[in-house]
């Protein structure tokens, strides 16, 4: 079953003599339950791509489908809103709220939709988490791993249709990195979760089921 369907999506930043194609009418899709690496050098445009999915930024011109939903046909509040619930960010630096602890980091989707929090959903997460001796602590008491840990638990509370890690390992050493990537294959397994990972490191990136290689906008390899 197609989750995500990216059609014909190009950005182009400047005009003139300082135009920039970020993407180059780029398309591809994703099934349910998958798990795609994308890799490139520094500006090949996989983070460009990425935002775009998540609606974070607009495309020039294309289209992306979630569940079959054009987001780009929604106004900015309901895209706001679909993203809230819909698409679970990880980003490299984790953009955890410093002052609140990790419980209320990984329900913070939900308080802000005005939804109530499942206690067991949450001790769930924090198990798999391996933050449940953690949850009171606040970002500045957690290693870089406990802190990205928690941003996969505020990706993952919200039961979204597709998780979007952009640098989830790039700012941890060989261990946590390691560590991070086997949690996010077992969301992956374990709850069928559709990821899409960002990365510059092929060997994290062998850990997905498909890999799409992006060079100056376009796609240039898949498999």
């Amino acid at each position: 079953m197609e989750i995500l369907k990216v059609e014909n999506l190009t950005k182009i930043y400047g005009k003139g003599d300082s135009k920039v194609i970020a993407l180059d009418n780029v398309s591809f899709t994703v099934e349910k339950g998958e798990f795609v690496a994308i890799v490139g050098a520094s500006g090949s445009g996989k983070s460009t791509l990425l935002h775009i999915i998540g609606g974070v930024d607009k495309p020039t011109s294309g289209k992306v489908y979630i569940d079959d939903l054009d987001i780009f046909s929604l106004n900015d509040d309901k895209l706001a809103i679909f993203r809230r619930r819909q698409v679970g960010l990880i980003y490299q630096f984790y953009n955890l709220i410093p002052i609140l602890n990790v419980e209320e980091n990984i329900t913070l989707p939900l308080s802000l939709d005005n939804r109530e929090v499942s206690k067991e959903k949450l001790n769930e997460l924090l198990n798999l988490l391996g933050l449940e001796n953690r949850k009171n602590h606040l970002p500045n008491e957690l290693s870089g791993g406990q802190q990205q840990r928690t941003s996969i638990g505020r990706a993952l509370i919200t039961n979204p249709s597709i998780i979007l890690a952009d640098e989830p390992t790039g700012n941890l050493d060989s261990k946590a990195s390691d560590e991070i990537v086997a949690l996010l294959k077992k969301t992956n397994k374990d709850y069928k979760q559709t990821i899409i990972m960002i990365t510059h490191n092929m060997e994290i990136a062998k850990c997905a089921d498909r890999i799409i290689k992006i060079e100056d906008g376009k796609i240039i390899k898949e498999g």
